[in-house]
């Protein structure tokens, strides 16, 4: 599914967004967006939690749901 795809993209982004926070003290969101507190980077943060929700959804789902029959 297309929004599978899209929040697994961005939880990764959001990862390795934290990684490089915890190893390098740099926050690139808030680098590219105006620092922490601006709207977007704000904005940023919320759609990156909110698809690290919609994956947890991912670990309970048949395996069977998530593959394309191609015949």
């Amino acid at each position: 599914m297309l929004i599978d795809k899209i929040a697994l993209v961005l939880a990764i982004i959001g990862g390795l967004n934290w990684g490089s926070v915890g190893l390098f003290r740099f926050d690139l969101v808030a680098f590219l967006f105006g620092g922490s507190d601006s709207v977007i980077s704000r904005a940023v943060y919320v759609l990156v939690g909110l698809a690290a929700i919609w994956c947890i959804s991912l670990l309970f789902r048949n395996s069977t749901d998530t593959v394309e029959n191609h015949t």
